[in-house]
């Protein structure tokens, strides 16, 4: 090729302009740039992150009015857009909870891209309570500091009062409010009191509540055992009841912190604060909240961002 031929080097016909070279690197403009310098700057401590792990850093941070949703599934398949299969990931995990067949889906799809030869570690800056916690089950570790904290696996359910306004009940609270009226009619068949407020519970919700309970614990320990222990001792079992018994956890958002978590034998990892990783997560995890509002959540990983 002649020194001066430029069609042949750009692709070019004989009579075209000869246009940009085709090696010259596409730079963002200052306006562009200046408007996601937020994005940018999460995304670069992100990939140092990930050069010190050597693991895949995906993040999922909601805002405090959201849940796990179906809709979910579109930021996860973002976020693991690029990653091979068998790799090792990391979920940088923000949530109060929401739909467990949500979290199983999402579960199914995190471990399918980690495959056999990956691992899966929750990363759990602030809190991952009810279906936040169930998703942490299913990794090989959880990620915990001082600041972390998971909750009560108490799935919550819509349901409409007599003004028509949606109300999320807890499942566990439900339930355990009938059985006792039953038990106290059963021991004492005149208790008109009893007798009024179990008139009171729908019969199809004590069924439908009965089968939510049943699938989240089938979830758990399901989770734990093909995941988190890979053995058959029973261990899982116990754990998975632990975290839904209503007596010892008393509201559906109250803390099980790092040494509640080891207590009942979950496998964590603990960084002290002063950690020179966990600060990484945390300022990570203090960038993304200052990004979204109460009614959003963010995706982002080293190359997607997607808040919805």
């Amino acid at each position: 090729m002649k020194e001066n031929d430029k069609s042949e080097h750009t692709g070019l016909g004989e009579n075209s302009s000869p246009g940009i070279p085709l090696s010259d690197p596409a730079l963002k403009t200052p306006m562009y740039t200046a408007i996601n310098a937020g994005r940018y700057q999460r995304q670069e401590l992100i990939k140092k992150i990930q050069r010190k792990t050597n693991n895949y850093l995906l993040c999922y941070v909601s805002g405090f009015k959201t849940q796990i949703n179906r809709d979910d599934i579109i930021g996860i398949m973002e976020l693991l857009h690029n990653v091979p299969h068998n790799s090792n990931i990391d979920l940088l995990l923000h949530t109060g909870g929401g739909d467990i067949d949500a979290a199983d889906k999402i579960v199914t799809i995190l471990r399918k891209k980690v495959g056999e030869k990956g691992m899966l570690r929750i990363i759990v800056p602030d809190y991952a309570k009810s279906a936040g916690t169930l998703i942490a089950l299913a990794a090989e570790k959880i990620v915990m500091s001082d600041s972390s904290e998971l909750g009560p696996i108490d799935p919550q359910f819509p349901k409409r009062d007599g003004d028509g306004n949606a109300l999320q009940h807890s499942v566990m609270n439900y339930l355990e409010a009938y059985e006792t009226l039953c038990e106290k009619l059963r021991s004492t068949p005149n208790d008109v009191p009893a007798a009024v407020l179990l008139s009171k519970f729908d019969s199809t919700t004590v069924v439908l509540f009965n089968a939510i309970s049943a699938r989240a614990r089938t979830l758990a320990e399901k989770y734990l055992n093909r995941y988190m222990f890979h053995e058959t001792n029973g261990k899982y079992t116990a754990i998975a009841s632990n975290l839904m018994d209503t007596k010892k956890w008393l509201s559906h958002g109250q803390m099980i912190g790092l040494d509640d978590a080891k207590e009942m034998g979950l496998e964590v990892t603990y960084l002290k604060n002063e950690d020179e990783d966990w600060q990484l997560y945390w300022s990570l995890y203090c960038l993304q909240r200052l990004a979204i509002t109460d009614n959003q959540k963010l995706f982002e990983s080293d190359f997607a961002s997607l808040p919805m």
